[in-house]
């Protein structure tokens, strides 16, 4: 409606050149509404709706639109005209401001009518009166700037027709983003900031309370649309969803709003964020009433939220803890007084302060016989409260008070530049072009101590967050909880006294409005499918995954050497796992090593007691000796692979494993040799035992272990073993074990041990059978066939067998071969050098 409007008239203006002017102008000519003015030699503009209008059906024009009807006074217009007023008395009788210059005024009423609205500007641009002339269209300017008009729609349609005529239009209440916009709008300005920084903080105040589900009423107008399109873009930067956004407008049907109340009703958002002028929420809030709508947060802006109509109304109790953005208050010394000062009598003429008379005291100057008190003139606007005698609510009141002194400022710095350069004590008339430069460079302290400057036309965005509560005598009232300033760095610009607020239904708990509970830490966001992001399921981290923050979109795996905890919210170091010396495990395997190294030097102190005895020496005591020394040795190497694996426990486990295995197979292996050539030896003109008597089996002793250290000096050379964290195989748990190093080494150190064994054991086998009364083969061959499926059973758990498990099966196998070799090999000797001495004798020996 608005583009075609301006459009329309755009196109009347610009046919001012034209021979069919007069007939264009002509058909615009009707009586305009009341007006306030002051002529002087400069004069300033005002459009205000200071009445309420009657609204047509329908809002697309195809013609020149009807006459606006005006009805219902505006006392908060009204007052707002009146504060201008103020302003340019206040600046007549400045000596400082304008010395010289008298400033007069004239004020249109818009009647919220945006064709009412341009045809005000067109009257104020040509000084028209009540009818035009053929000449009119072309006059100078009647006024070098207009203060005007509140709403944001009408000023749009205003700011666009007088772009092109460089008339500067300063608001006081237009704060749509839209009116940003300096290529449109190159001529105005407004001393309220651009709802940009309102959408933004509001969005941030949900953000900060954990409100992502929301709903949204706005107005379906530019102030509406503009501001809420702003608040939704910011809140889903910020993860907040919006599950409705529905339009309202004052001219719709009460079907039409009862359609937008059924889906708040229905909607499971407990916060409603409102863009919604002031004059679209009336009707709005007055349904919602009778609806009864309980139990919803609502956030408004600043053109309602501190209103203090809707406060004083015992039916919008529903609106207790209502939280919103408003201008910040200011006190204007004086004029409450000149408020209060405002009477018929001034101008008995002007019928605008007649109503506004008849409306502040309800009563009528007509006698209209009614039930209508009549007005005597006599009446005290200091004994009555209403909007307009408010002395408190000053917010709008002193954007207007500012406006009218930005234009002054401009007015004096152009008329102080004009004199100095033509030295010139004469005033003329200044171009509003000119006013249009000089008011892009105003800056001033107005006297409520406000900074009054213009960036890219629009001042600093200052806020006072404001809380609807209950009073003790059951009324409603704001209080002040908060504020926002876009002069202070980042951090400091939003403050909220959050102790302080009362939220709705008078709770002081912070209303919870989400989609989904909150996923605590440990647990990450699933979005739910078709549904927005704001609902989602709360899935526990996988193991070795954590969360620590609550909301979180993900969960963040655990560096190697940590691991989640059972509460999957923080990392902690892996349990290390080693064959320790403190455990059941490592305990008993090290007390059976060290009782088989005891065992073994029992049977050594046995045998050197009796080494002169027939069963020691029958059998090479050296090799006996020699053989339990390296028993001795196997059972002690077993305790390398207890404990935390160091560099050198790592180095020496196997190779001190490998060569007394080696050297103490030797032994066995020289015995088993040593009883094959005893059987030769008897046979007629045998001369084996020179062969290998006793120098050849020390020998073959030292060549064998040579052999097995050669083989572990390699390994220990080319790829030694050490120690190593194995995070792979237990995903909670780190084991610390030996690497092999080179596997080759490792594995030829057991294949030379295995090469020796079954070479022994063959032997002894063969020699199982022999014919001699001590014969030590068939003892030999049981004790390495044990050894033998220790070893092979070994191999094949060591493959499946992890972490510490794999060191005790390793030591078992080492304890289990050795005690068989010492139990199978000595033990009868044993049994017979203590048991049954009387068979130990050479005779008994030789018995067969």
């Amino acid at each position: 409606m608005a583009k075609r409007t301006v459009s329309l008239l755009l196109l009347l203006l610009y046919g001012a050149c034209i021979p069919v002017t007069a007939q264009i102008c002509k058909m615009l000519s009707q009586p305009f509404p009341p007006q306030l003015s002051a002529e002087r030699e400069i004069n300033i503009g005002g459009i205000f709706s200071i009445h309420r209008n009657i609204v047509p059906k329908t809002h697309i024009f195809t013609t020149i639109p009807e006459p606006t009807t005006c009805v219902s006074l505006n006392l908060r217009e009204f007052k707002l005209a009146q504060t201008m007023i103020f302003a340019i008395e206040e600046i007549n009788n400045s000596t400082q401001l304008l010395p010289g210059v008298t400033l007069g005024y004239k004020i249109y009423d818009a009647c919220g009518s945006i064709s009412q609205a341009i045809l005000s500007s067109m009257a104020l641009i040509n000084g028209f009166k009540e009818t035009l002339h053929d000449e009119s269209c072309s006059r100078p300017p009647f006024v070098q700037a207009i203060v005007g008009e509140s709403s944001s729609t009408p000023t749009l349609a205003i700011a666009s027709m007088l772009g092109p005529f460089s008339l500067p239009v300063i608001s006081h209440f237009a704060s749509c983003a839209c009116l940003s916009d300096k290529k449109r709008f190159s001529s105005f300005f407004r001393t309220i900031a651009s709802d940009y920084y309102q959408s933004i903080v509001l969005a941030h105040l949900v953000k900060h309370f954990g409100w992502t589900w929301v709903g949204a009423v706005s107005s379906r107008n530019d102030y509406g649309s503009y501001g809420m399109g702003i608040f939704v873009k910011t809140a889903q930067q910020l993860g907040i969803c919006v599950e409705y956004s529905e339009t309202v407008l004052r001219t719709d049907t009460q079907e039409q709003l009862l359609k937008t109340l059924e889906v708040v009703k229905k909607a499971t958002a407990k916060v409603v964020v409102t863009f919604i002028a002031f004059g679209d929420f009336i009707p709005y809030k007055k349904l919602i009433a009778q609806q009864n709508i309980t139990g919803i947060q609502w956030l408004g802006t600043e053109s309602w939220i501190n209103s203090q109509t809707i406060t004083d109304t015992n039916e919008n109790r529903f609106l207790t803890g209502a939280v919103g953005f408003a201008l910040q208050n200011m006190k204007l010394d004086g004029l409450r007084d000149f408020l209060l000062n405002v009477h018929p009598d001034q101008e008995p003429k002007n019928e605008l302060l007649k109503d506004f008379w008849e409306t502040a005291f309800q009563c009528s100057f007509r006698n209209t016989g009614g039930s209508t008190a009549g007005c005597t003139g006599s009446e005290r606007l200091a004994e009555v409260k209403n909007e307009y005698t408010d002395a408190i609510e000053m917010r709008m009141a002193n954007k207007v008070y500012t406006a009218t002194y930005a234009i002054a400022h401009a007015l004096h710095n152009l008329i102080k530049d004009v004199k100095s350069s033509t030295n010139s004590s004469k005033v003329e008339v200044p171009t509003p072009r000119k006013v249009l430069e000089y008011m892009k460079d105003v800056n001033f302290t107005a006297k409520t101590g406000e900074k009054i400057f213009f960036s890219n036309g629009d001042p600093v965005a200052k806020y006072d967050l404001l809380n609807w509560q209950q009073t003790e005598d059951g009324g409603m009232q704001y209080k002040v909880v908060g504020g926002y300033d876009h002069s202070l760095p980042m951090e400091q610009r939003l403050k909220i006294y959050q102790e302080q607020i009362v939220w709705v239904e008078n709770s002081r708990q912070v209303p919870v409005s989400v989609c989904s509970e909150s996923c605590p830490p440990g647990t990450r966001k699933a979005a739910q499918r078709g549904r927005p992001v704001c609902c989602y399921d709360c899935i526990t981290c996988a193991d070795g995954e954590i969360s620590n923050e609550t909301d979180s979109s993900d969960c963040f795996p655990c560096d190697l050497e940590y691991w989640s905890n059972e509460s999957k919210d923080r990392c902690v170091l892996k349990a290390i796992e080693f064959l320790s010396y403190t455990e059941i495990m490592g305990i008993v395997l090290s007390l059976c090593a060290l009782m088989g190294a005891l065992v073994t030097s029992i049977v050594s102190f046995v045998f050197y007691l009796h080494k002169e005895t027939p069963i020691v020496r029958a059998n090479n005591s050296e090799l006996s000796f020699l053989l339990l020394f390296s028993l001795t040795l196997c059972f002690l190497c077993s305790l390398t692979f207890i404990g935390r694996p160091t560099e050198w426990s790592c180095m020496l486990r196997h190779t001190v494993f490998g060569i007394t295995f080696v050297l103490c197979i030797s032994c066995v292996l020289g015995k088993t040799i040593v009883v094959l050539m005893a059987f030769k030896a008897t046979l007629p003109g045998s001369n084996v035992m020179k062969w290998f008597g006793p120098p050849q089996q020390r020998l073959s002793v030292v060549i064998l272990t040579l052999i097995q250290v050669l083989i572990c000096v390699l390994w220990l050379t080319i790829s030694p073993p050490f120690p190593y964290k194995n995070m792979h195989y237990y995903k909670d748990k780190i084991i610390l074990e030996c690497n092999l190093g080179s596997a080759v080494g490792f594995w030829a150190v057991l294949a030379y041990i295995g090469l020796l064994s079954v070479l022994c054991f063959v032997l002894a086998f063969l020699a199982r059978k022999l014919p001699d009364n001590f014969n030590e083969a068939k003892f030999i061959t049981f004790s390495m066939l044990i050894f033998c499926a220790v070893w092979i059973t070994f191999f094949l758990a060591y493959v499946s067998t992890p972490g510490k498990f794999t060191v005790a099966l390793e030591i078992f196998a080492i304890l289990a071969s050795s005690f068989g070799l010492l139990f199978c090999i000595f033990a009868p000797k044993c049994y017979l050098i203590l048991l049954k001495p009387e068979q130990n004798t050479k005779k008994h020996m030789i018995g067969k």
